[in-house]
């Protein structure tokens, strides 16, 4: 088994696109890693959307250890301790109620709650968190939102994920308040049912 690196104290940090991966096939889980890792983007989050996923998140922690692999779509305290143990090194969810941030305060991994009201913000700047997952991003009222929050908000900082591609990604970018995309258009349908890791590895990279 390969050593991971310690858990990174930030998701923001990593790069400007968090490729939001659903994997079907836990066989794809670590060249598509690869390719991503290969294309500058090293931060993976793998939803756990389907059966596959916790084992697509330990066959990539424990193969592809120069990727961060991290867990979306965490809704309970059980997704929580179930990608921990998986080797996830970081946890988002699409929402968040208190058993579930205190779940994800408690597992010691940097974690993304989702919001889409400035109300959701507030209670999660009170509770101390800052960085967080803005979803869905194009249907919550995309970068002009965001930017509406800024000013009252300023120490909230976004990763904004749900509808966004790589024409949209740039405006995104551009908000003070955000400091990364995450985004599916790197992992396109035809891509993956072909297996084809070299054109996920240039989608990659004109992305990082």
């Amino acid at each position: 088994m390969s050593t991971v690196p310690p858990a990174a104290p930030s998701v923001l940090g990593l790069a400007p696109v968090l490729p939001v991966v659903v994997i079907d096939d836990a066989a794809d889980a670590v060249p598509l890693a690869r390719a991503l890792v290969a294309g500058g983007l090293p931060a993976i989050e793998v939803t756990l959307r389907t059966p596959a996923a916790l084992d697509a998140i330990r066959a990539i922690a424990d193969e592809v250890p120069e990727a961060v692999v991290g867990a979306g779509t965490v809704i309970s305290p059980r997704t929580v301790a179930d990608a921990a143990a998986a080797g996830a090194r970081f946890l988002v969810s699409p929402g968040w109620t208190d058993t579930l941030l205190d779940a994800m305060r408690a597992s010691g991994l940097p974690f993304l709650p989702g919001v889409s009201t400035a109300s959701e913000v507030v209670a999660l700047l009170e509770r101390g968190v800052t960085e967080m997952k803005f979803f869905p991003a194009e249907a919550a009222g995309g970068t002009a939102y965001l930017k509406s929050l800024a000013g009252p908000l300023p120490q909230a900082r976004f990763c904004p994920t749900g509808g966004i591609t790589p024409a949209t990604a740039p405006a995104y970018l551009a908000l003070p308040n955000v400091a990364c995309v995450g985004g599916s258009w790197l992992l396109p349908p035809d891509a993956l049912a072909t297996k084809d890791w070299g054109r996920v590895r240039e989608l990659a990279r004109a992305s990082s």
